[in-house]
């Protein structure tokens, strides 16, 4: 039974991060988020995989050192808040330009500025057209469950060096801080095998390995630049995850990812009990957008309805994923006020 546990969302990444076999975590307490770095610093996995948990003085710090263990092809992450998300953008910008694999968690709060410690899901902006300086993108996955923030580690992890690229997992408070049952995966060892493209020291049978992401050539520059689009438009070719409830005959779709989606669920479940078609697509991956499945779901409906816990940022992208074809419309709360299923139901009902 000890694959079965209750646990805080934020816990299960790090008991998760232990199993996976990562090699390393470098993070700064912020709320929602301190849990993770509060469990591995408890557990002290250094002594039982050989896990090193650190607490950076900073977030920059933090991220830079992501970076140096990421040079070195070992399975690295971080986590953070809003405020210190901001703060290691120019690091990830840097990790994305370099090629470099790592996880990266936010467990979202209200903003903007310091804002509150409630949830929020005003991040998407940030996570999902860069953030940073520079024409990069991370693969962001988008757990709307305890089980998820376990299983998001593994699979985060497994992304990150098929495409040599920074994943993030974009949660909020709410996730991060309730408890739910979760199947715990198996122990993995950590590898002990090195990237081919890792600096570790120089092998008799290679050239020397550099990373950087600096490159004074413009042309030879734009050519990296091109590697990476096109590594980015793969990404959006074969990674793009959702999931549907009730869309095969709904004539109003609410889109809706994270804890949006767990209290869209239930206000569509409302919706059903009183005769009116309403279904629920779930986003799981935010970059890639799930644009094809979502334009395939909303071919025969009325309209669509985004739900977020901000002002309005991801029902950009499912605008674009109709053609703008459908009536879209948004609702949310924000600041760090969570939505009720009763109030997404009213404006399912006289908004779209």
């Amino acid at each position: 039974m000890d694959k079965i546990r209750l646990m805080k969302g934020n816990e299960a990444i790090a008991e998760a991060a232990i199993r996976a076999g990562a090699d390393a975590y470098f993070g700064y307490p912020i709320t929602p988020q301190s849990e993770i770095l509060e469990y591995l610093a408890e557990q002290n996995p250094a002594k039982t995989t050989g896990m090193v948990v650190l607490q950076a003085e900073s977030e920059i710090a933090a991220i830079n050192m992501v970076y140096g263990a990421a040079c070195a092809g070992r399975r690295v992450m971080t986590s953070s808040s809003g405020p210190g998300i901001s703060l290691m953008t120019e690091g990830i910008s840097y990790l994305a330009g370099a090629e470099l694999p790592c996880l990266i968690v936010n467990i979202s709060r209200g903003g903007p500025g310091l804002g509150t410690i409630q949830p929020s899901q005003a991040d998407y902006f940030q996570t999902t057209k860069g953030g940073g300086h520079g024409d990069y993108r991370m693969l962001v996955l988008a757990p709307s469950s305890v089980q998820e923030m376990a299983d998001f580690v593994a699979l985060g992890f497994e992304l990150a060096f098929k495409y040599r690229n920074p994943v993030m997992m974009l949660s909020d408070g709410v996730i991060g801080q309730m408890m739910e049952k979760v199947e715990l995966p198996d122990y993995q060892p950590r590898k002990q095998e090195y990237e081919s493209w890792a600096t570790i020291g120089k092998p008799t049978d290679r050239e020397h390995n550099i990373i950087t992401s600096l490159n004074l050539d413009a042309l030879i520059h734009e050519r990296h630049n091109h590697k990476l689009q096109a590594k980015y438009r793969r990404m959006e070719e074969e990674e793009t995850r959702s999931e549907m409830f009730f869309c095969d005959d709904a004539e109003y779709i609410v889109v809706a990812y994270g804890a949006s989606a767990r209290i869209s669920r239930k206000a569509v479940d409302l919706a059903r009990e009183q005769g009116f078609k309403a279904g629920l697509f779930r986003p799981i991956t935010l970059f890639p957008f799930p644009a094809k499945e979502l334009k395939a779901a909303a071919k025969n409906v009325k309209g669509l309805l985004s739900v977020e816990m901000n002002a309005g940022q991801m029902i950009e992208d499912v605008r674009l994923a109709v053609d703008c074809r459908i009536p879209v419309k948004h609702f949310g709360r924000y600041g760090g006020v969570i939505h009720a299923p009763g109030e997404i139901l009213e404006s399912l009902k006289f908004e779209v």
